[in-house]
């Protein structure tokens, strides 16, 4: 019998594809393994999934997908996505139990590597004997965060969305209250008590995978492994393995061959995930201040979300630029940026070298995008923990300029403007530009192979 790891992220593409990465990466480094990956697709939309799949599974033959059967859930009354996906995951335990007692039949299952919202199935492995890992598919200074979150629970009785103060925990620096992780906000809601009950269980894991590199977050792992994260119990393993990005399209985008005709280092790139839509009221915003900035850009528009709580789970339509950006604005910028619609091929245009600034959401895998190939961020977080990566990039890392919100989050045209501006002009922003071609240099030795995040995968796989 040969010997497989079983991987399970939770539904949404972000988690799915760090998922495939991890385990394309295993392969890579130690192909005896084969690797087995649960996939939850929900009946209600979470990102295209079956396209990426099937590639996977057409160019990665030692990768196997197992699609665990949908449990049909009407979304409209939970409180959250987050919600919804929380029951659906907890719904599915049997079926997880059924495919990993089908998998044993033909492999020996050495570990089951899941994400935090699956935790729920850690103890489906626990009864069979698999040993469980847990991925951490944001930052190091994430996961401590979530690791001392019972900490702070056990030590406060109001909401942190009513604290206005900063939260101070170990290895970070001081976070506003207001910029928590999203789903950790309410104290009231559901969402909270499932992240409570997902954190309590993060340190009984046999190891903690990250999606990082050591030099990228020194303070923060330090504060982990020396256990003031967890203060009231035993820390397991934390591998740093990152940083793990998917290489994302053909490169025979059309965006791509714009770029081919701008000067070095002179784009500024906006696109804010998968998930990230904005009004058409900010979206004009956008583009005023794009345009009064006078550099060049270009910039992934989507079309703005429906206000129908039933309609949060589809697949929104392509936008109608001309509709939701100023009259004349495709006009008047056409010789200096470029607007696509909907989606670009991310990896392509940040590897560009006419590329010189990004503007990001936030969101870890775009983080580590950038800081793989050493483009300078301005940091405009939308949803989940993205507020939190803001203060870290600012504050800690040194690699992102803050794009400041007016009260009910609104970002008028004048800042975009500012922040482009100093992003490309300004002495802060050459600053930041050194981190970043620091961070490139640092990234790179991580994954040579005899770097950091090397050794932290021998050793991962050596605990197996």
């Amino acid at each position: 019998m040969g010997t497989t790891i079983v991987l399970y992220p939770s539904p949404g593409m972000g988690h799915l594809i760090s998922m495939v990465e991890l385990g394309k990466l295993i392969l890579k480094h130690h192909p005896s393994f084969s690797i087995n990956i649960l996939t939850l697709i929900p009946s209600f939309n979470t990102g295209t999934t079956a396209a990426y799949v099937h590639r996977i599974s057409a160019t990665f033959p030692a990768i196997t997908f197992h699609h665990l059967p949908d449990i049909p859930l009407d979304p409209s009354p939970y409180p959250s996505m987050e919600a919804t996906i929380f029951d659906l995951i907890r719904r599915s335990n049997q079926n997880v139990e059924h495919t990993l007692l089908s998998i044993s039949q033909s492999s020996n299952i050495n570990a089951l590597i899941i994400d935090l919202f699956c935790m729920p199935a850690k103890f489906v492995a626990s009864n069979l004997n698999i040993p469980v890992y847990v991925f951490s598919t944001s930052g190091a200074c994430c996961l401590a965060q979530l690791l001392y979150f019972p900490t702070l629970h056990k030590n406060t009785n109001i909401s942190f969305k009513d604290m206005n103060t900063l939260i101070h925990s170990p290895g970070l620096p001081p976070i506003p209250s207001s910029d928590m992780v999203g789903p950790l906000l309410d104290r009231n809601s559901s969402d909270y008590t499932d992240f409570l009950e997902f954190c309590i269980q993060y340190p009984n894991s046999a190891g903690i995978i990250v999606n990082t590199f050591e030099s990228l977050e020194p303070k923060v792992l330090k504060a982990i492994r020396n256990g003031e994260c967890v203060p009231d119990g035993p820390t397991p393993p934390v591998y740093c393995i990152g940083p793990l990005v998917a290489e994302g399209g053909d490169g025979s985008h059309d965006c791509l061959n714009w770029l081919d005709l701008q000067p070095k280092g002179s784009v500024v790139y906006l696109c804010f995930g998968s998930l990230g839509v904005f009004s058409s009221d900010q979206l004009k915003e956008i583009a005023k201040g794009l345009e009064m900035s006078g550099h060049r850009f270009l910039w992934v528009v989507r079309t703005p979300p429906s206000n129908k709580k039933e309609d949060r789970f589809l697949k929104p339509p392509e936008p109608d630029l001309d509709l939701l950006l100023p009259d004349g604005f495709l006009d008047r910028t056409k010789d200096k940026g470029l607007v696509v619609k909907t989606w670009a091929p991310q990896v392509p245009v940040l590897c560009h070298e006419s590329i010189g600034g990004f503007v990001t959401h936030c969101g870890w895998n775009s983080v580590l995008e950038a800081v793989r190939v050493g483009v300078p961020m301005v940091a405009w977080p939308l949803y989940a923990e993205q507020r939190f990566n803001k203060v870290v990039l600012v504050e800690d890392m040194k690699l992102a300029l803050p794009m400041d919100e007016l009260e009910g989050g609104r970002v008028p045209s004048t800042e975009v403007e500012r922040r482009v501006r100093q992003l490309m002009e300004s002495e802060e922003g050459k600053a930041i530009r050194e981190v970043a071609a620091m961070m490139k240099k640092e990234a790179a030795i991580a994954m040579s192979d005899t770097g950091s995040s090397r050794v932290a995968l021998s050793k991962l796989v050596a605990s197996w």
